[in-house]
């Protein structure tokens, strides 16, 4: 599944980052701090992967 926009994608890549122990869970704003704890690894790397081109800053 991934992501729909770069807000997304960015968010998830931040998750990633502090489930893999990389980034402080402290340092985390917003979704990215949600992801980290409702998703799985796997999970976080499907939807942060890919390229960030043509795709929206946000989705509404």
């Amino acid at each position: 599944m991934p992501a729909k926009s770069k807000a997304q994608q960015k968010a998830a890549g931040a998750a990633l980052s502090a489930k893999r122990g990389d980034t402080p869970k402290s340092k985390l704003k917003g979704a990215s701090r949600e992801m980290v704890d409702s998703m799985s690894e796997k999970q976080l790397e499907a939807f942060a992967k890919g390229s960030r081109k043509g795709k929206p800053e946000h989705v509404d």
